[in-house]
């Protein structure tokens, strides 16, 4: 007899049953699935960064260059005879300057003044302001030779930047090569210098994109926010405290909170239009003033308050409740006393991501007004102004070259803004943070 025959136990010993290889495989697939899931996730992720990354970037190279200029420092000599000492304004300095640079370099003009109102073509505007305000100030200076400083125009910015190349054939560049020559002979000589643009955050918006900035923008932009925040924050903080501690539940309740939520969707351009026949043709009020844009965004945060407060308040226990009415507080004592304070973190969350929402904006600001060109700083909330999504639009859409750069620019210190605030709802959120 056979060993297998004398053991037959032994023979099935080792073998695994049919149920117990199907659910080994199931474990298996199991497995597989949920590493598979894990690939998909991780992937996602590094495609969202890779995205990112390539959107940045191309931001930080395009407006990189907006953060430093080129200026000129020339002397200048007050020429008594064309310039009135009573109105200096009137006195065509960028022609004045034009000629003495000709001179300087050594370079005759012809009949025409061809070539000096080519070189007067590298200098801003600004030169005859600086020159005027000097003379302004000082009458004495008259007849006198003083080195006044002025910005260069846009374009031999951007060729001193390396944005205008010699490849470039010269009829499809706005700086020809004698004016090329003539800035690199002043660069070399030490007239021209590279700087930071402080012109960027000190001044207003300008129709010479040497000259503009975001100041203007950024002051508008406060001022609505602020106005959003008076009207937004206590509004839906308080309709959200009534439909989640008072409002008795029932149809109409019912039928508020469903258009709460869908408001939360509406397209901003909705929001524009509203603020456009209610704010503006029915009650009047100032057109692109921060007041009418801060009452356009306040409708346009409100749901996002709401909602969010509701799901703080949610998310305080039903215990604190039962404990603070135990203990014989009223019920307007227990929502204030207790409840709101501990759902104040994800209130001021949910308050700041509206806000930083409602920063970013655009759509409803062009409605009311705001694409118009505003210089200057504003002073008020009924006065007319800029903010910085509107500004960038109006940036990108200029014709000179320049105002492209600084519409990167312009979204960087956007981007900035909004970061902060979400930096901020974030490190709110952890602070204050409680768990049960």
């Amino acid at each position: 007899m056979t060993d297998a025959a004398q053991n037959p136990v032994g023979q099935n010993s080792g073998a695994v049953s049919p149920r117990t290889q199907r659910l080994q495989a199931r474990l298996r697939g199991r497995y597989a699935r949920e590493t598979r899931f894990k690939w998909y996730g991780r992937a996602a992720i590094g495609f969202a960064l890779i995205f990112l990354v390539i959107l940045l970037g191309s931001i930080i190279m395009q407006g990189r260059t907006a953060f430093y200029s080129h200026s000129v420092t020339l002397p200048v000599y007050m020429d008594a005879s064309r310039i009135d000492r009573s109105y200096p304004q009137g006195a065509n300095f960028e022609q004045i300057v034009a000629e003495q640079q000709l001179r300087r370099l050594g370079i005759q003009d012809d009949a025409q003044g061809t070539k000096a109102a080519a070189m007067k073509a590298l200098f801003s505007s600004e030169l005859k302001f600086q020159a005027s305000g000097m003379i302004a100030r000082q009458p004495s200076l008259l007849g006198q030779t003083v080195p006044v400083t002025a910005p260069l125009s846009d374009n031999a910015d951007l060729y001193l930047k390396g944005e205008i190349s010699r490849a470039v054939p010269e009829d499809q560049r706005r700086v020809s090569n004698e004016q090329m020559a003539w800035l690199d002979r002043m660069k070399a000589s030490g007239a021209v210098r590279a700087h930071f643009n402080t012109t960027l955050f000190t001044k207003g918006d300008s129709t010479q994109p040497e000259l503009a900035g975001l100041l203007g923008a950024v002051v508008g932009s406060a001022l609505m926010l602020l106005v959003t925040a008076l009207i937004a924050i206590p509004v839906g903080v308080c309709a959200a405290v009534w439909l989640e501690e008072y409002s008795p539940r029932n149809r109409i309740t019912a039928i508020i909170e469903v258009n709460i939520n869908n408001l939360a969707a509406v397209p901003s351009i909705v929001y524009g239009l509203l603020g456009l026949a209610l704010f503006i043709n029915f009650m009047h009020l100032p057109r692109a003033s921060p007041l009418v844009g801060g009452l356009v965004l306040a409708l346009m945060a409100l749901p996002t308050v709401i909602i969010a407060t509701r799901s703080s308040l949610k998310a305080v226990p039903p215990s604190i409740r039962e404990a603070a009415l135990a203990m014989g507080a009223s019920r307007t004592q227990t929502v204030f006393g207790h409840v709101l304070p501990l759902a104040m973190p994800g209130v001021m969350t949910g308050s700041i991501i509206a806000m930083a929402h409602a920063l970013g904006e655009t759509a409803p600001l062009l409605l009311i007004g705001m694409i118009s060109f505003v210089p200057g700083v504003p002073h008020a909330i009924d006065e007319p102004v800029g903010a910085l999504p509107s500004l960038i639009y109006i940036w990108e859409n200029a014709s000179e070259r320049a105002f492209h750069e600084r519409t990167a620019a312009a979204i960087l210190v956007l981007l900035a803004f909004m970061i902060v605030m979400n930096a901020a709802a974030i490190l709110l959120r952890r602070r204050f943070e409680r768990r049960w």
